[in-house]
């Protein structure tokens, strides 16, 4: 494991560390109204057990944690928590930095949807958790990602 403390620091930074200090700011106006919805998002790469990348992976897999904990702590104030775990998303970094034609052949046979994931598929599932279509769920975790897990 070649990783320094910084580099794990920056993970949990990226990861991990807004979604909380983001709940923690609008957690007292939705308690104040009683009702809100958070919805976190995480990674399918700790069910796929993706090996190399032990901090991004265990960065994600906190997040899980985190929206169980604040599901329970604020269910009773009528705020939602949830999580949403994409696969591989077809972003522009994405596109720009790992997709290859072999790697896009390889999820593509692994997934069950046998298309590209693009962003608007994590957005129309983070909207519908947010409205109050979602208003009986709360302390779950969805995975976004074609049926690849």
């Amino acid at each position: 494991l070649e990783v320094t403390e910084d580099y794990w620091d920056g993970r949990i930074a990226v990861n991990l560390k807004h979604q909380f200090f983001a709940a923690q700011a609008v957690l007292p106006d939705m308690m104040a109204k009683k009702k809100g919805a958070i919805v976190n998002l995480g990674s399918t790469s700790w069910v796929i057990g993706q090996g190399g990348m032990a901090a991004y992976t265990a960065s994600k897999s906190a997040v899980i944690g985190l929206t169980r904990s604040l599901a329970r702590d604020f269910g009773e104030h009528g705020v939602r928590v949830n999580a949403i775990a994409p696969g591989w998303i077809m972003t522009e970094r994405q596109l720009a930095l790992w997709v290859t034609p072999e790697s896009s052949k390889e999820i593509n046979e692994r997934q069950c949807l046998k298309r590209s994931l693009v962003p608007d598929d994590i957005a129309k599932v983070v909207v519908f958790m947010a409205s109050d279509d979602a208003g009986a769920i709360t302390n779950q975790h969805y995975i976004v990602d074609g049926g690849w897990t």
